[in-house]
């Protein structure tokens, strides 16, 4: 068996975390590279290591689930769901179900939340954030970011929401209050019910393309009849119809009924 197979199977065994779904070229690369940078000779070496060194396979596991994130991340598409989608769904809803689904250390579901304060209390927010990754929860659970990750936050919103400490910037406690976190690997988990918002942005360009048509499959299952989907900017779905999904606006997409 190939070296890079073998190791897929174990890290499986370990973690519960499917390599097969991911695109080989990219992570076997991405792999490698934390292999080289941490001095081990092979794949085998490095699973007894991973099964050994808690610190380590921490390490592996924040690597491998890229957790890349920023407030307002491309900005023209969240003034999209502020002024067009938003209003749409609030229209049908005077509570919204909503689902960040790979949440990553809490920026968009922390930015989610400041936008609704602009049309609900903050008591009558409620946000499910969810990851693969336990130790990006736990950052998103602390709430403090450095300055460059709040660089597209409008000034209202950083001065009413952040508290400076430090260097750092620590998101308030009512933001915070809003966000229920939870680990769900969407490749393997039950997806929530009836959810009116679905964001899923910036991680299926890692899947393969059966993997991305079982995640687009189960988002369709897991919106409501008025439900939106909101994409990355890379990832436009090509012929949405194949999931029950119609186009509402770039990087938009609606529940077909």
């Amino acid at each position: 068996m190939d070296k890079y197979e073998w190791f897929k199977k174990q890290v499986y065994y370990l973690i519960g975390i499917d390599l097969s779904s991911y695109k080989e070229k990219q992570m076997k690369r991405r792999i490698q590279s934390l292999l080289s940078r941490n001095k081990y000779k092979d794949f085998g070496d490095y699973l007894e290591g991973l099964k050994k060194n808690s610190v380590l396979l921490d390490e592996f596991i924040n690597y491998l689930t890229i957790n890349v994130s920023e407030f307002f991340r491309n900005p023209m598409q969240w003034e999209v769901l502020e002024k067009e989608i938003l209003p749409e769904l609030i229209k049908n809803n005077k509570k919204l179900n909503i689902w960040s689904s790979a949440c990553s250390t809490g920026e968009e579901p922390y930015t989610l939340v400041m936008l609704l304060s602009r049309y609900f209390n903050l008591k009558d927010i409620r946000i499910l954030a969810t990851d693969i990754d336990l130790g990006a929860i736990e950052k998103a659970k602390a709430g403090i970011y450095n300055e460059k990750s709040l660089q597209n936050v409008p000034n209202d919103l950083r001065i009413k929401y952040f508290e400076k400490v430090g260097n750092s910037y620590k998101i308030h406690r009512s933001i915070k209050d809003c966000v229920q976190f939870k680990r769900i690997d969407l490749l393997q988990d039950k997806y929530p019910n009836n959810c009116d918002l679905i964001l899923c942005r910036n991680v299926l360009i890692y899947f393969t393309e059966d993997a991305k048509v079982k995640i687009y499959n189960n988002f369709h299952d897991s919106l409501s009849n008025y439900g939106v989907l909101f994409v990355g900017s890379t990832e436009q779905i090509i012929m949405p119809e194949k999931y029950n999904l119609k186009s509402a606006r770039t990087f938009f997409y609606k529940r077909s009924i």
